[in-house]
């Protein structure tokens, strides 16, 4: 994954063709695995000076497998399609060209009939901590602007 180097020197844009980035083997756990013999590849595109964000390719043929999402995680389907679980049970098929969000701490099973590829934007959540702040802040902002 390029890193970005920190204040003046930092490029404000990194951009690559989505097809044109190399995929490397980045395998699945094998406890993960339900079904078939799933085969993932990965490029890092990008990371945030901060460290809290990044950018990928990832794509998987055929296979079930569970999948620990550690960072919320935005995907957009570039190719193919993928049956997704999530653990409150509800179900989703999603094609080329559908984005779904995914929460960070969570898990879901995924289904690939033949393959999948996608484009991933990953954030690190906040600590509990700060992220109550941050939503007391919003929430103050809120009221101010309705004039409470």
């Amino acid at each position: 994954m390029p890193r970005l180097k920190r204040g003046a020197d930092a490029p404000s844009l990194v951009a690559a063709h989505g097809y044109g980035v190399e995929l490397q083997p980045a395998p699945i756990n094998p406890d993960w695995v339900i079904e078939g013999d799933p085969q993932a590849r990965l490029a890092n595109h990008s990371q945030s000076e901060d460290e809290a964000s990044s950018t990928a390719v990832w794509d998987c043929t055929a296979g079930a497998f569970r999948w620990y999402f550690g960072w919320d995680e935005t995907v957009v389907i570039q190719e193919g399609e993928v049956h997704v679980t999530a653990e409150d049970g509800s179900e989703r098929i999603l094609r080329a060209g559908d984005i779904a969000y995914f929460k960070g701490g969570t898990w879901a099973t995924w289904r690939v009939e033949t393959y999948v590829r996608k484009i991933a934007f990953l954030r690190k959540p906040f600590p509990e901590p700060l992220a109550t702040l941050y939503r007391l802040r919003n929430a103050m902002r809120g009221a101010s602007r309705s004039g409470l």
